[in-house]
């Protein structure tokens, strides 16, 4: 699962074998680990709701409702996309995606990701 964060945006992206995972647990979480501690963020399932995300303890934990986490995970839906309010009163986008691979050459592994839909003709 890979994490991005740039300013008040969140975008997580998964696998095709960690959207599989996710959709046989309704959770998945990955962490990067520091000298002294480590940074975890996961993607979790609420009964109901909207999508969210949640700051603590050094973790960050990004909530889709159930229903919609259903969906993303057994149809072909790309992305999930929800915005919510900070306690600032500041907006907070959130976008949970399916990783595809790449159109130019990179070093990492795609094998588990999905084709991209700008490949198919």
């Amino acid at each position: 699962m890979k994490l991005r964060i740039t300013g008040n945006t969140i975008r997580l992206r998964l696998t095709m074998s960690e959207v599989d995972y996710f959709g046989r647990t309704h959770f998945i979480e990955d962490k990067t680990e520091f000298v002294n501690s480590d940074f975890r963020y996961a993607l979790d399932t609420l009964a109901q709701g909207s999508i969210v995300a949640q700051f603590a303890d050094g973790k960050l934990v990004v909530s889709i409702p159930s229903a919609l986490a259903k969906e993303w995970t057994s149809t072909s839906l790309i992305s999930l996309h929800g915005v919510m309010e900070t306690s600032n009163g500041k907006k907070l986008d959130i976008l949970i995606e399916k990783d595809f691979k790449c159109l130019d050459d990179v070093m990492e592994d795609q094998s588990d990701h999905y084709d991209n839909p700008a490949t198919k003709k």
